[in-house]
């Protein structure tokens, strides 16, 4: 006798459908399971076993061969006990195989209860590219899955209630859910917190309008206490609002690290302490799941204290920065997760905070604060596409400033500079050689200047077409349609600010 099921693992941020068959054959009542099962999946037979009990099912009494395929996936996780349970019953004949071919997902509580799973969108989208009809999950999983569309998904909240979906025999509807409803009542929502509150700063303020509209990163440089942090946290105030695709792939990241709890409608926010380790920042682990810069993805990471974070994690964020993706192998699995965040980091000038305070409070030694200055590499450092200095403010100048301009003005050039990207087809910052020729052909004046710049700044290739995507950005806020030597001018003014996070003049 032989029973089969459809079951989903997840591979990094993406599922792979697994066929469940069982297989009933004489002897003693033994279960072998084969396909390269982990501990979870192997324990997870222990729970088949209670769940059917306390569901009134039985459990066969024959020599079980269970096949997990493709054999050469590894299977982890514990979403296999439900179709495990179903190829056992149908192979029994416990439970008739419906007219509909079904995707099953769920872990099995003892009792027959079902408990949710990671990466339930994920699982939708592959049943759906697999041409299945239905999905069967548990009931916290279901408006998770329902964002797919062309899917039928059913929450179940027991064993017995997903078999009676199995053998057609539904006792409640299809999950439906409204995800476009749900992003507008998010675009509707006011408590992001407001740029007005930042008094001062005229340079960061500038920098970071710049940086949203063209999906530039930026370096906040200063002393303790100038307003790094309070810049870097309404950065998501000011950028455009999330598409239904980009909610739908900012879920799917958030689904498999089991954070998410429906559509997530908000642009992630992501601020890591410093002392995260290596795979707790760019992902891996013994399970390949997201790190940080995958978690990001689609929204802000924002790394405080960047000398105080680890050299490699800093180094391997080089990639990512570059490709917007992050490939993690391991010995017998490998992942690619999405890494299209941008990147705001803050860092002080030297060891105390305090160098080039007019009131002379650093006594930090040269050496000192280049050995500070050397936690960071130049190469890294040359991917910040604007560095800039956030100089301390007086008390009593704060007290007297008034409040600056709010989110919601700059946001609106934020967006008209956005729409003229998508008109052009890249966001500024991924304009490529042959793109950003077209987008911003240089003429004499400009050539001129970036040329003295260059020679100047000791500018890398990688430097000169990164000011020239500044400048398309600066001009795109302005709704200019040409790209002016003075907007080149502001450019390479926020690379000279790379010269002194490398080294800060005393």
């Amino acid at each position: 006798m032989l029973g089969r099921a459809t079951g989903a693992v997840l591979a990094g941020i993406e599922a792979r459908l697994v066929a469940v068959e069982v297989d009933l054959a004489g002897g003693l009542p033994t279960i072998a399971a084969v396909g390269l099962p982990d501990s979870a999946v192997r324990e997870g037979l222990d729970r088949v076993r209670a769940a059917l009990r306390h569901a009134g099912f039985r459990l066969p009494q024959h020599r079980i061969t269970l096949n997990l395929a493709p054999a050469e996936l590894p299977k982890r996780g514990t979403g296999l006990d439900l179709p495990i349970a179903a190829a056992l019953l149908t192979a029994d004949g416990q439970v008739p195989v419906g007219p509909v071919r079904a995707v099953l997902a769920g872990e099995l509580a003892l009792d027959g209860a079902l408990r949710p799973v990671r990466g339930a969108l994920s699982i939708a989208l592959a049943a759906t590219d697999a041409r299945f009809a239905r999905l069967v999950v548990p009931e916290e999983n279901a408006a998770e899955a329902a964002l797919v569309e062309g899917l039928e998904v059913y929450g179940a909240a027991s064993l017995a209630e997903a078999l009676a979906l199995v053998a057609g025999r539904p006792t409640r509807r299809p999950t439906r859910v409204e995800p476009h409803r749900r992003l507008e009542d998010a675009r509707q929502r006011t408590g992001v917190a407001d740029l007005a509150e930042v008094k001062g700063q005229a340079s960061a303020r500038r920098a970071l309008e710049i940086a949203a509209a063209g999906g530039h990163h930026l370096l906040l440089t200063g002393p303790p206490g100038s307003g790094k942090t309070m810049l870097a946290r309404r950065l998501p105030g000011i950028l455009p609002p999330m598409t239904l695709d980009e909610a739908l792939r900012v879920t799917q990241v958030w689904s498999a690290a089991g954070l998410a709890d429906g559509l997530v409608v908000e642009r992630p926010f992501r601020a890591p302490h410093h002392g995260i380790s290596f795979a707790g920042l760019t992902g891996g682990g013994l399970r390949l799941k997201p790190g940080e810069i995958t978690l990001a993805s689609g929204g802000v990471l924002y790394l405080d204290e960047l000398t105080e974070f680890r050299r490699d994690a800093l180094e391997a964020l080089r990639q990512p920065l570059e490709e917007g993706a992050i490939t993690i192998a391991r010995l017998h699995e490998r992942a690619t997760f999405p890494a299209e965040f941008a990147l705001i980091a803050s860092m002080n000038p030297c060891p105390c905070g305090h160098l080039g305070d007019p009131r002379g409070r650093c006594r930090c030694s040269p050496i000192e604060v280049d050995r500070y200055l050397a936690k960071i590499s130049g190469p890294l450092i040359d991917r910040f596409d604007l560095v800039v200095d956030v100089p301390a403010v007086d008390p009593l100048d704060l007290a007297a400033a008034k409040a600056g301009e709010g989110s919601l003005p700059v946001r609106q050039r934020v967006l008209a500079a956005r729409a003229a990207q998508e008109a052009r087809g890249s966001v500024n910052s991924r304009l490529t050689g042959a793109e950003l020729d077209r987008a911003a052909p240089l003429e004499a004046e400009g050539s001129r200047l970036l040329s003295e710049a260059s020679k100047r700044l000791g500018l890398s290739a990688r430097g000169w077409t990164r000011v020239r995507r500044v400048a398309r950005t600066i001009a795109d806020l302005e709704g200019g349609e040409t790209v002016e030597p003075r907007h080149l001018a502001e450019a390479v003014g926020y690379r000279e600010g790379r010269s002194g996070a490398m080294r800060a003049p005393r």
